[in-house]
This record gives C-alpha cells, sequence and structure tokens, in this order.
C-alpha cells in the first residue's frame, strides 16, 4: 500500500467516519448533545421525562384548585369561629 494511492485515501475516510459514528455513538449513549458536521447541536429527548413533565403540571394545576377551595372554606370556618353567636344567629333567622 503506498502513501499516494486511492485505497490509503479511502481508508483514511473510512477510519474519520468511523471515528466520528464511534464518537457521537458515546455521546448519546452519556446522554451529551449531539453535533453535526456545521457546529451545530441536537439535544438528547426525554419522552419520558416530557411525559412526566405534562403530567406533574396536571397535577399541580389541579392541587392549585384543592388548595384555593380550601382556603375559602377555612376562611369561612375562621369567620364563623370568630364572629359573636348573636351575629351567628341573626344570619341563620335571615337565611330561613
Amino acid at each position: 500500500m503506498s502513501i499516494g494511492g486511492s485505497s490509503f485515501i479511502v481508508a483514511i475516510v473510512l477510519i474519520c467516519t468511523a471515528g466520528w459514528i464511534i464518537n457521537n455513538w458515546i455521546r448519546a449513549r452519556h446522554g451529551y448533545p449531539l453535533e453535526n458536521e456545521w457546529g451545530g447541536t441536537t439535544p438528547k429527548v426525554d419522552v419520558d421525562a416530557e411525559r412526566k413533565i405534562t403530567l406533574l403540571t396536571n397535577e399541580n394545576e389541579s392541587l392549585n384548585g384543592k388548595i384555593g377551595n380550601l382556603e375559602e372554606r377555612i376562611a369561612v370556618l375562621e369567620r364563623i369561629v370568630t364572629d359573636k353567636a348573636g351575629r351567628l344567629s341573626e344570619e341563620i333567622e335571615k337565611l330561613r
């Protein structure tokens, strides 16, 4: 195999391509973003993480709604407890 031969050039191209593929495989396996030949990156997409984020967001909205309802109920209970007994009975009679 001579240094100037076409088979030598093909071997160098194959070695470089194999190195690039192995490098990207190792990076992808360990969670690093992949780089293309122009320097741009492709982030690793984790479908399970996105699904968990969506589920947790929905659960947070539900829990925030429940907390709001409980705060309103506690405010009513505090008002009932701290009001005078006569005033409470007057309001009950007004409702009848």
